[in-house]
C-alpha cells in the first residue's frame, strides 16, 4: 500500500510541477496521500451557485378553444407565468462584489439571487452583458467576500489539468476533474466570436457561468457549454478564457458596453479549391470581396481581392478566424496584418473601427416574435437581422427561432435592418420569415 501512495505522488507532484502549496499532498498517518482538497478548499468560496427567475409570456391559445370547453378541458396555454432557471458564476473582485457569469445564465432576468457557499443569499444586479461571447458581469454588495485570481488563459497547454466547479443541475457546489482537451475550439456558436477551451471535466446543466481553474488555483476558464445528445456530460465541455472574458469586463466597466473592434471588410475563405481556381499559391486566408468606405481597411491600404493570412502574427486560415480575431478585439486597437497581394506578400497596420449594434426585442415588433431578441449589427457575416436570443418556452422558440438564426427576407421582402423588419410586421398580422441558419435557409410562418 505505502508503494502504490508512493507512486500515486510520484505522478501528481510531477504533472504539479510548480503548483502552489495549496494543491499538495495531505498525509495520512504520515504517508503522503495525493489530494486536491486543499487546491477546492481555498478556490471553491469565490464560486457562487445563481438564481434566475423571468417572466414568460405565453401566446394565447388559438382555434381548439371550443374544442376544450366542449370536452371539459383547461384553457390552452396563455398569459403570464415565472419561471426560474439556474446557472454559476465566479467572484473576480471581492472588494467590489463583481462576479462573471455566462450572458445565457442572466439574460432577460427579472430578478437575480446568488447564493455563497456558507448559505449566504444576496440580490445581485447585472452591470453588463455581451451575447456575443456568452460573458456577463454582475454585482453584488457584501462584505467579507473570496475572490479567486485571474490566471493567464494564453499559457494554457493541451494536457493540463483543471478543475470545473459550479452548480450543476441545482445541487449545488460541485467539483469535478480533467484535462485540457484541446484549445482554439470554434463552431460552438456560429454567431458568436469564439476560442474555446475544451475540457473533459464534467460540465452539466447548471455549471454554466462557473469556474474552470487550473492547478494554482487561478480562473482560466468560464464554463459555457456541453456538446450531448442527453443534455448530461460526455466528456465534452467548453469554457469562456479568461483573456476573452477579462477584455469584455473591462470594456464593460471603462465604457459601460462592449465596443468591439471593426476591420470594415466582408471575406471568404480560401482553401485549395478557390486557391487553385483563383490561381494563386496561397491554399488558406481570408480573401477581402468587399471594402467599406471609411473603414480601418481602406485607411490601412487593403484593397478587395487581397489575402489576409496572419494578424498580429497569428496565422488566418480562413473568414470565421479572421472574424473571430478581430472581433475579440476592442475599437481603437492597432493590429499588424500581413497579406498576399498578386502573389507578393505585403504588410500593414490598421486602427480598428468599432462595430455598431441595434438591437430590439420581439414584443417591440410583432406578438409571435415575443421572447427573442435581435440584432443589425455592421460586422454580420450574413447580411440580414440575426436573432441573438431565444426565451425558452417563448412565442418566438414554438414558432422555431433559434439564436444564431439570421433573418433575411420577410413575406419576400428583403431585410438588413431592425427598422425595415419592424416596418413589415407594423402592417401584417402573418410573417414569412427567410431564416439562415447555418448552412441552410428555411422559412419560418410567425402569426
Amino acid at each position: 500500500m505505502k508503494m502504490i501512495n508512493r507512486l500515486l505522488l510520484a505522478g501528481l507532484l510531477l504533472a504539479m510541477t510548480n503548483v502552489s502549496s495549496a494543491a499538495l499532498p495531505e498525509y495520512v498517518e504520515d504517508e503522503p496521500f495525493p489530494s486536491l482538497a486543499p487546491l477546492v478548499e481555498r478556490v471553491s468560496p469565490a464560486v457562487v451557485n445563481i438564481r434566475v427567475s423571468q417572466t414568460i409570456t405565453r401566446r394565447p391559445s388559438t382555434g381548439d378553444d371550443a374544442f376544450r370547453r366542449f370536452f371539459g378541458l383547461p384553457d390552452g396555454p396563455g398569459g403570464s407565468r415565472e419561471v426560474a432557471s439556474a446557472g454559476s458564476g465566479v467572484i473576480v473582485d471581492a472588494t467590489r462584489g463583481y462576479i462573471l457569469t455566462n450572458h445565457h445564465v442572466v439574460a432577460d432576468a427579472d430578478e437575480i439571487q446568488i447564493s455563497l457557499i456558507d448559505g449566504q443569499i444576496l440580490d445581485a444586479e447585472v452591470v453588463g452583458s455581451d451575447p456575443a461571447t456568452d460573458i456577463a458581469l454582475i454585482k453584488v454588495d457584501s462584505n467579507g467576500l473570496v475572490e479567486m485570481p485571474i490566471g493567464d488563459s494564453e499559457n494554457m497547454r493541451v494536457g493540463d489539468f483543471v478543475l470545473a466547479i459550479g452548480n450543476p443541475f441545482g445541487l449545488g457546489h460541485t467539483v469535478t476533474s480533467g484535462i485540457v482537451s484541446a484549445l482554439g475550439r470554434t463552431g460552438i456558436n456560429r454567431s458568436g466570436y469564439e476560442d474555446f477551451i475544451q475540457t473533459d471535466a464534467s460540465i452539466n446543466p447548471g455549471n454554466s457561468g462557473g469556474a474552470l481553474v487550473n492547478m494554482r488555483g487561478e480562473l482560466v476558464g468560464i464554463n459555457s457549454a456541453i456538446i450531448s445528445r442527453s443534455g448530461g456530460n460526455v466528456g465534452i465541455g467548453f469554457a469562456v478564457p479568461t483573456e476573452i472574458a477579462s477584455s469584455i469586463m473591462s470594456q464593460i466597466l471603462d465604457f459601460g458596453e462592449v465596443r468591439r473592434g471593426l476591420l470594415g471588410v466582408s471575406i471568404q475563405t480560401i482553401d485549395r479549391e478557390v486557391a487553385g481556381l483563383l490561381e494563386t499559391s496561397v491554399d488558406s486566408g481570408a480573401l477581402i470581396s468587399l471594402i467599406e468606405p471609411g473603414s480601418a481597411a481602406e485607411e490601412a491600404g487593403l484593397r478587395v481581392d487581397d489575402i489576409i493570412v496572419e494578424v498580429n502574427d497569428e496565422k488566418i486560415s480562413g473568414a470565421s478566424e479572421l472574424r473571430n480575431t478581430i472581433g475579440l478585439m476592442g475599437s481603437g486597437e492597432q493590429v499588424d496584418i500581413k497579406y498576399i497581394r498578386d502573389g507578393e506578400p505585403l504588410s500593414t497596420t490598421a486602427t480598428l473601427g468599432r462595430q455598431v449594434t441595434s438591437r430590439s426585442v420581439g414584443t417591440d415588433i410583432h406578438p409571435g416574435l415575443n421572447g427573442a431578441e435581435f440584432a443589425t449589427s455592421s460586422a454580420s457575416a450574413v447580411r440580414g437581422v440575426e436573432v441573438i436570443g431565444v426565451v425558452p418556452d417563448s412565442p418566438a422558440a414554438q414558432r422555431g427561432l433559434q439564436s444564431g438564426d439570421v433573418i433575411t427576407a420577410v413575406n419576400r421582402h428583403e431585410v438588413r435592418t431592425l427598422d425595415q423588419l419592424a416596418e413589415i410586421a407594423a402592417v401584417s398580422r402573418i410573417l414569412f420569415l427567410l431564416v439562415q441558419r447555418g448552412d441552410r435557409a428555411i422559412m419560418l410562418q410567425i402569426r
